[in-house]
């Protein structure tokens, strides 16, 4: 138990938040599909993402989260209708969240940009693993001896605006309907999710040099109780056949990340390494690993591909 209890404190000491459900990805910026339902169709092609994040490495029963995202556009509709899918497994000693979901987002064309709402709606699942509770004689009911598991509706919302390939900010909400799961066939244990909100932006600086640029990133995440702020900034070179970036991000009182990342034979591929600023030593960071791939969808196109991303990464 006080094993148990040392991580729990440190987890909320690492992801800089009380009473969060959500984890925190330092690839915020990669995987904004999942941060905001908005996003879901805007390259205008099928984009696959996916995520995995060690945390507290070193640490025994550390927390770790795997992230799967797919989004496109409905182009037998119109580009301005995008759907997606994901699914996340968040795992933290002997509890795991698991949450799966669809959503829609409608891009409208504005100002030079596009302005996009989308909705996202999913279903969290909580289980706690009782059987390797160790409690000596005290028999608490108040804990299971068993697995027990729950699951409850859940409901987001976003909003976005960008503007071609130079800025972009948004706001979005997780959990609107602040949903309540219970636990076990008695019901006896309950988790309140609150709501989460998140609000994103990114500027892109172009060089005279085209085929470097600076593009920066940053989120604010806060439940209007305790917040977790991030600022990235990348280094990227974009050649004919190669594209590799190098960054830093920031998370003030939190944590200082190494970023870097490649695209090859389409695929791309991006490592971080987040090392704690709150005592943690720096080999007890987290390591977290995403992967992608890109693939035309629009059937109706002729000739080669020049589709241009309108989503800043």
């Amino acid at each position: 138990m006080k094993r148990l209890y040392l991580l729990l404190l440190l987890t909320v000491a690492c992801q800089g938040l009380k009473a969060q459900y959500d984890a925190a990805f330092t690839n915020y910026w990669a995987l904004q599909s999942y941060f905001n339902p908005a996003s879901s169709g805007l390259d205008g092609k099928l984009d696959i993402q996916g995520g995995f994040s060690m945390q507290l490495t070193g640490y025994e029963n550390a927390p770790s989260t795997m992230l799967a995202t797919a989004d496109m556009p409905l182009f037998f509709l119109s580009p301005r209708h995008g759907v997606g899918l994901g699914f996340m497994n968040d795992k933290i000693g002997l509890f795991s969240n698991k949450k799966l979901y669809l959503q829609y987002a409608y891009h409208q064309p504005l100002w030079g940009g596009n302005l996009s709402m989308g909705v996202r709606v999913g279903f969290l699942d909580e289980t706690f693993d009782g059987g390797d509770l160790d409690l000596g004689d005290s028999g608490d009911p108040a804990f299971p001896t068993s697995e027990v598991d729950g699951v409850a509706f859940d409901l987001d919302f976003g909003l976005r605006y960008t503007r071609k390939d130079k800025w972009y900010v948004g706001l979005s909400s997780m959990h609107l309907t602040a949903p309540t799961i219970s636990l076990g066939d008695d019901k006896q244990n309950e988790t309140q999710v609150g709501r989460l909100y998140y609000l994103t932006g990114g500027y892109n600086f172009k060089f005279r040099q085209p085929r470097y640029a600076l593009e920066t990133n940053a989120i604010l995440r806060t439940d209007l109780d305790a917040w977790r702020g991030d600022v990235t900034a990348r280094l990227t070179y974009s050649g004919e056949k190669l594209y590799m970036y190098g960054g830093l991000s920031y998370s003030p009182t939190v944590s200082v990340a190494l970023l870097v990342g490649t695209v090859f034979h389409g695929v791309k591929i991006g490592y971080s390494y987040e090392m704690y600023t709150g005592g943690i030593g720096a080999l007890n960071g987290t390591h977290e690993i995403v992967v992608g791939y890109q693939m035309d969808m629009n059937m109706f196109k002729k000739g080669k591909n020049l589709h241009k991303s309108i989503r800043i990464l």
